[in-house]
């Protein structure tokens, strides 16, 4: 019975995010979509325990591909990325979102601030047996149309875990 379960939260999850990843194929041009490389990096454990360390380099690296925001200030995108987790594990997910895009300039540069959702299966040793799990995460980015920081609040879903604040270096190779 927990395989069926297990199983049926992915199919569920799968759906969840085909749908979020298709939000974008519907009324968008192909030529303004652009694909960056994600250098995963950095992991902040919050209210760890004394003399319990984790791994804050979560090395590795992923991709984006941003689609063409809807009216302007909506990105829905698709991401795929494997990072050393916490335990220094590889941990490995595919997912996609929708980010509410902020623009602003700094000086003369142009920047933005976008806040959205990510939804993804992920895989990771000592988390659910090993096998694929769902998950929904709040993400946000702020960096120039080239180079940004994304960054995800991972809240206390287990007993052996603590939250995290995980950061992803973003950049742009260009629009297609």
């Amino acid at each position: 019975m927990e395989n069926g379960l297990t199983a049926g939260r992915c199919v569920r999850t799968a759906i969840i995010t085909l749908s979020i990843m298709g939000l974008g194929f519907f009324g968008v041009s192909a030529n303004a979509d652009e694909l960056s490389v994600l250098l995963n990096g950095k992991a902040i454990h919050l209210d760890t325990k004394p003399g319990v360390h984790y791994n804050e380099n979560n090395w590795g690296l992923g991709f984006q591909y941003d689609l063409t925001p809807i009216e302007e200030t909506l990105v829905p995108f698709v991401t795929l990325s494997g990072f050393k987790d916490s335990n220094k594990n590889m941990s490995y997910y595919a997912g996609g979102g929708l980010l509410h895009r902020n623009k602003f300039d700094w000086g003369k540069t142009p920047m933005h601030f976008d806040a959205g959702v990510i939804v993804f299966l992920m895989k990771r040793k000592g988390f659910e047996e090993g096998d694929l799990f769902p998950g929904l995460l709040p993400a946000v980015s702020l960096g120039t149309p080239r180079v940004a920081v994304n960054m995800t609040f991972i809240p206390k879903v287990d007993p052996k875990m603590v939250p995290i604040l995980f950061f992803q270096l973003k950049i742009t190779l260009g629009s297609f």
